[in-house]
């Protein structure tokens, strides 16, 4: 939980150089005809106010226990008296005080910039500002501005806490095996192959109806999708669109279409090939002559397994017998443990109450359940992340849920398994991804640094964007909000989180269990275009759920797994040549990718919501127009300190502003966006 927080004073100090240049220092000689006037009057002008942790404002977002962590702070020039960092240190429990000084004006000369430096130490940290001109004093941190001291949303220091460099900058293609493209139809499973849950499987052709002839036996129904098509279309993915982390649900063997019901976590399911065509899909994902190299996620589905598997049943599905007894055979079997049963053999914890899907047991510490998933060298985890495979890591499915005692998740006892497992992964590979599955506020899991590393950010994204772009939410109920609301979600989700977390968090229009976006858009491949503007520029990993890139339609579970059309695949279809476009412009410049993020406009009335990207290097101003109509649009760019005089590059039309009083005016067609560059 984040503690509240308060500061100290030593002498003036000037900017070094190299800082002083990135944050455009100058002197008063250079104020635009965009200064706001600010005085001492006892009035802080919250208007004028900004820190957050991006490379401009916060020296070490990611710092060791030996690194001092230096905060700069802006505020109008010449308006305010003073302002201190108030900081939490849990090493303590106490409340410290760091005085700020000011070191420098922005280029514009419209703010002044302050900084302060909270002392290197191994403990989490909480801070937030105090800013004073004269009797009035304001507060800032990730929550906001407020007139008296908040209680929560303060900033985050956690030392030794890292998340994956290549998450934060890269583009992650999801995709749903048996739909995506079938690379050798000689394993494919065949109608009547096998019964499951009362059901024979069927194999239907491709593109067809993805809802089976028999009613009710829906993840019976197969397509041929397989890795070795996967590794066929790694040039489509890479190359064509530019993604650089392939997500896989899950590929281990299952008697169903979807392998969220386990039979067995070290043996790739036959239908999609083998354990050595895994190794030759990481090894061609992998492939260092590829800039940049790729990188790979698997779905962990640990909370349950399936029915079929060994350490439950009796026979696994379809082919062979388990060579030991499952728990649900013989109360003797060595698996007993791995589950939870109310009355033996009949009655057990299931997820969701579904009888095919066995609620794993994971016990005390130290537990057979656990040395199993996450515990042990040859456990399921360290298997896949150590050579020969050596994945970048894991998507944790329904991870919410995973606990002892057949328990629903969401107490002590998860969050130690959490904590166990991340120091298992991290020991088999330091630089792997854990990203959990959570569908509201995950920052019980993401504000510690000692679980996951991002989450599925259905609450932070995929929700807001759908009712702002589509008018619905992502079940298709109908549900509208304007950019100033969407504004206010997006800012209060980041606050619940680390900033490094924020950039690692998976940001998708869609996914395998949602609604399609497309859909829930009416089919109007414009909002398909807004969607992945944004997408591309807000922060976060941005997460293609297969064919989204092309407006693939599909209503709820199943038919968002339809087969992917291939005609579509192509720079000819407008949605994938931008999307090949917004990859290319994101990789481009760092600033999309880990540069803070500043609101610019939220025009309720004309449906614009305008934010800017800022690093060392760029200014970037993003501008999205909620309309269908073209819309004019002036935006502040002053507040990114672009100067007057300078130029802003269209970088999706190439069309060319000059900045005159601080501003920049433009027509955006509806239902699209503008991405300005310095």
């Amino acid at each position: 939980m984040k503690h509240s927080m308060k500061h100290d004073r030593h002498g003036p100090r000037r900017l070094p150089l190299a800082l002083c240049l990135a944050l455009a220092c100058s002197g008063a000689s250079l104020w635009s005809s965009a200064a706001r006037a600010a005085s001492n009057d006892n009035n802080v002008e919250w208007n004028g106010l900004f820190h957050d942790q991006g490379p401009l404002y916060d020296s070490a977002a990611e710092p060791t226990a030996s690194t001092p962590v230096t905060l700069t702070f802006r505020t109008f020039k010449g308006d305010i008296t003073s302002a201190n960092i108030k900081y939490y240190d849990s090493a303590d429990s106490q409340f410290h005080w760091v005085p700020m000084h000011w070191v420098a004006n922005d280029a514009t000369g419209t703010y002044d910039l302050w900084q302060g430096t909270i002392p290197a130490s191994g403990s989490e940290k909480y801070y937030r500002f105090q800013i004073n001109d004269g009797s009035a004093t304001a507060w800032y941190n990730a929550a906001g501005i407020s007139s008296s001291e908040p209680a929560f949303g303060d900033f985050f220091i956690i030392p030794g806490f890292k998340t994956p460099d290549w998450m934060k900058n890269g583009v992650m293609y999801q995709v749903f095996p048996d739909r995506f493209y079938n690379g050798n139809p000689n394993n494919d499973v065949t109608d009547g192959q096998y019964t499951y849950a009362g059901c024979a499987t069927e194999k239907h052709a491709w593109g067809t109806s993805v809802v089976a002839n028999v009613s009710g036996c829906n993840t019976e129904v197969f397509f041929g999708g397989d890795l070795k098509g996967v590794i066929d279309k790694l040039g489509y993915i890479r190359h064509t669109l530019g993604a650089d982390i392939v997500y896989l649900n899950p590929i281990f063997r299952s008697p169903s279409n979807h392998k969220y019901d386990t039979a067995n976590y070290y043996r790739v399911d036959p239908a999609f090939g083998s354990n050595a065509t895994l190794r030759r899909l990481i090894g061609a994902i992998h492939d260092q002559s590829q800039d940049p190299r790729g990188y790979l996620i698997l779905d962990g589905v640990f909370n349950h397994s399936g029915d079929s598997n060994c350490w439950f049943g009796a026979q696994s599905y379809g082919t062979k017998r388990c060579r030991k007894p499952g728990a649900d055979v013989s109360q003797a079997s060595p698996y007993y443990s791995y589950y939870t049963f109310q009355h033996w053999p009949d009655s057990y914890s299931a997820f969701f109450g579904f009888p095919s899907m066995p609620k794993l047991d994971y016990g005390a510490s130290g537990s057979a359940t656990r040395n199993q998933i996450y515990g042990s060298y040859n456990s399921v985890m360290q298997t896949y992340l150590a050579p020969p495979y050596g994945i970048d890591g894991w998507r944790l499915d329904a991870a919410q849920y995973i606990d002892a005692g057949g328990n629903n998740g969401s107490d002590a006892t998860n969050h130690q398994i959490m904590q166990e497992m991340r120091t298992a992964v991290l020991a088999a590979n330091p630089n792997a991804e854990i990203l959990g599955e959570f569908w509201g506020d995950a920052s019980a899991w993401l504000d510690n640094g000692r679980e996951w590393d991002g989450a599925m950010n259905y609450n932070g994204f995929t929700q807001p964007a759908s009712e702002w772009i589509c008018g619905v939410d992502y079940s298709g109920n109908g549900a509208s909000i304007t950019p100033s609301q969407l504004d206010g979600w997006l800012h209060g989700t980041r606050a619940d989180l680390p900033t490094d977390v924020q950039q690692t968090m998976s940001n998708f229009l869609g996914s395998h269990d949602t609604s399609r976006f497309a859909t829930r858009c009416g089919g109007d491949i414009w909002k398909t275009y807004l969607g992945l503007i944004f997408q591309m520029t807000y922060v976060g990993t941005p997460t293609i759920y297969y064919g989204d890139e092309y407006g693939m339609q599909g209503g709820a579970d199943p038919d968002n797994r339809r087969t992917f059309d291939w005609s579509q695949a192509t720079t000819a279809n407008g949605a994938v040549a931008l999307t090949q476009q917004l990859v290319r412009i994101r990789n481009q410049y760092p600033a999309l990718r880990t540069g803070s993020f500043m609101t610019l406009l939220t025009d309720d009335a004309h449906d614009i919501y305008a934010y800017g990207r800022v690093d060392q290097a760029n200014r970037i101003a993003v501008v999205l127009n909620g309309t269908g109509n073209t819309e004019t649009v002036t935006v502040p760019v002053y507040e990114l300190s672009v100067t007057d005089g300078s130029q802003l590059t269209d970088l999706l039309s190439g069309s060319k502003y000059t900045v005159s009083g601080g501003s920049v005016t433009l027509n955006v067609e509806g239902h699209y966006g503008a991405i300005l560059a310095q």
